[in-house]
């Protein structure tokens, strides 16, 4: 099979922290010699699509704000579509909430005023936070979240992601999101079929987790390649249902696949 398109995850794949995992960028660049498609797409909704372009550029990775779809761009879309009037309470990082300006979205700290509740990473979440969040789902409004990810490789050892407060979030409130989005997520799916418009067959999807880069992969139809660089080793993929279609220990090997 020749591949036109490849979805590459960020944290865990290619970088780690902001240093490069050993061996990807030279995979990275295998891939564009073969004359690929690449499209970086990550589930940190923290920072937008050019901040990726000097994190990846810093790493050896040639990319332009195009070449990158993150979890806050996604959610970002999605409000703009289906809440771009509402007023937002968001449990998220600063970051988050600079895209939500920039899109002319609308966020306030009032629980009796908020149309929905956005739950995202947010290192200053607390008691407080959770309060609000419980009583402003109290009332019944939307509840969102960015992305699934419980925890997310960092520099040193992994840490909490937005997972960890969506799950805090809908323990206390006794109620599962209305939508979780980021990977795997069918709104992520069609961001990137925009940007890799090519048979799912003819796509690669490269990550280190398998709820979410190989269940996306799966659902798109198109060919999934595990890296064990990340969150995952051989003993999360032998206790998993997914299977992917090839497993590397890292995007170094990618010839393997191609």
């Amino acid at each position: 099979m020749e591949f036109s398109g490849a979805v590459l995850d960020v944290d865990g794949t290619v970088v780690r922290g902001d240093d490069p995992i050993p061996g990807a960028p030279s995979g990275y660049r295998r891939l564009r010699e073969a004359g690929v498609e690449t499209l970086f797409v990550s589930n940190n909704p923290t920072k937008a699509p050019p901040a990726y372009v000097d994190r990846l550029g810093a790493a050896g990775y040639d990319v332009t704000d195009a070449d990158v779809i993150t979890a806050g761009s996604v959610t970002t879309a999605y409000l703009r579509e289906h809440h771009p009037d509402d007023d937002l309470l968001c449990l998220g990082a600063p970051g988050l909430f600079e895209q939500f300006a920039d899109a002319g979205l609308s966020t306030t700290d009032d629980v009796d005023a908020a149309d929905a509740l956005v739950a995202s990473i947010d290192r200053s979440f607390d008691y407080d936070d959770l309060c609000a969040a419980l009583w402003a789902l109290d009332r019944g409004i939307p509840f969102i979240g960015t992305d699934p990810d419980v925890v997310i490789p960092a520099a040193e050892r992994d840490v909490p992601g937005s997972g960890a407060v969506i799950r805090a979030v809908a323990a206390v409130a006794e109620r599962d999101p209305d939508v979780i989005l980021g990977k795997p997520s069918d709104p992520a799916i069609e961001a990137v079929r925009e940007r890799l418009p090519y048979p799912p067959e003819e796509c690669l999807v490269v990550g280190d987790r398998l709820d979410t880069d190989i269940e996306l992969g799966v659902r798109a139809g198109m060919t999934t390649v595990l890296v064990l660089s990340g969150v995952t080793d051989e003993a999360d993929l032998a206790a998993s249902d997914l299977e992917p279609d090839h497993v590397v220990d890292h995007l170094g090997e990618i010839d393997r696949v191609l």
